[in-house]
């Protein structure tokens, strides 16, 4: 693993996405593209650690995503 390919997993593991266009409301991280699958797997899996641990921190019980999908809603 280099240090550019562990800067992309950690950027698709986040929750933070670019705005979208309006029709495009489904988006993914563009560093997913520049992964290969076991750079994707790892991403995932770091994704999957990271959510409990950010809604153990809020005081809703919300995951950054969570947050970031209400926040679409509204």
């Amino acid at each position: 693993m280099s240090d550019d390919e562990d800067l992309l997993v950690e950027a698709v593991a986040s929750a933070h996405r670019p705005p979208s266009r309006a029709h495009d409301p489904l988006t993914y991280h563009p560093a997913w593209h520049d992964l290969d699958a076991a750079g994707r797997t790892r991403a995932f899996e770091l994704a999957r650690a990271l959510r409990p641990i950010e809604a153990a921190l809020d005081p809703d019980g919300l995951s950054t995503t969570a947050r970031a999908v209400l926040a679409k809603l509204r």
